[in-house]
């Protein structure tokens, strides 16, 4: 069984002031500096891999534009200024022509409850109770799929009673005890800390989902930009990663 308690941080990560993370909307893009869009489930990894990389890089500035892929996506084809834009679908980086993705990390689906699982859910079926309050993903996020191919597959049927436009408002309400639970990568219960807690899923019922990056055609900064994603598929690049609870491809 997966064990959803947050270990001990074994990283060094050297915040800079000039590693910034912003929502869509925010600043508006320094030229100087490497724009990441990060899916929200990548989000976290990513920005510690940024801080990483700046350890040897000290010249290399970033600035990330977090939501769901599949508003990143429609945002670059829009002729929104990216450099790397990390997907965690790949259906989302398939609406950005001319990238040549590549896979770096892998993760599963699993039920985030609050702290203590007051509900006292143990497996899907559980969701189906018509006084449990469960959320999910609207179809603009990576993760919007996830509650419908999980209960699929177990023959189960579920009405959300709300889709949030990225896993972070999912996580948001199951922690502020707005709902019960909801479906979201295994990456962003074990993230969620003390806040919540994952009920993992069996193989039977679970589903493996792969997220891609990519340096962008259009990137301002293509160099920086693929020194950077060689760095996310490096040796310490990929020991981030499992840190975050990421699979390896």
């Amino acid at each position: 069984m997966t064990d959803y308690r947050r270990p001990v941080r074994r990283f060094l990560t050297v915040v800079l002031a000039t590693s910034t993370l912003t929502a869509c909307g925010g600043s508006s893009p320094d030229d100087s500096a490497v724009t990441v869009f990060a899916a929200a489930a990548l989000a976290a990894a990513l920005t510690e891999a940024a801080d990483a990389f700046q350890v040897t890089n000290p010249d290399t500035e970033f600035r990330f534009n977090v939501a769901g892929s599949f508003a990143l996506a429609n945002q670059i084809t829009q002729g929104a200024p990216a450099d790397v834009f990390a997907a965690a679908d790949p259906a989302a980086m398939d609406r950005v022509a001319a990238v040549q993705p590549t896979v770096f990390a892998t993760n599963r689906a699993a039920i985030i409850v609050a702290a203590g699982n007051p509900r006292g859910i143990t497996a899907l079926a559980d969701l189906a109770q018509p006084d449990v309050v469960v959320v999910g993903c609207a179809p603009t996020a990576a993760c919007g799929r996830l509650l419908g191919d999980v209960t699929r597959r177990a023959d189960v049927s579920v009405a959300p009673r709300s889709l949030e436009d990225s896993v972070r408002g999912v996580v948001t309400k199951v922690t502020l005890g707005e709902a019960d639970a909801g479906v979201v990568f295994h990456t962003d219960a074990l993230a969620a800390g003390d806040r919540a807690e994952g009920v993992p899923l069996p193989d039977d019922v679970n589903v493996v989902v792969r997220h891609t990056i990519a340096v962008t055609p259009d990137a301002r900064n293509g160099t920086a930009a693929q020194a950077f994603v060689d760095f996310v598929l490096s040796g310490e690049g990929r020991a981030i990663l499992a840190f975050h609870g990421f699979g390896l491809p």
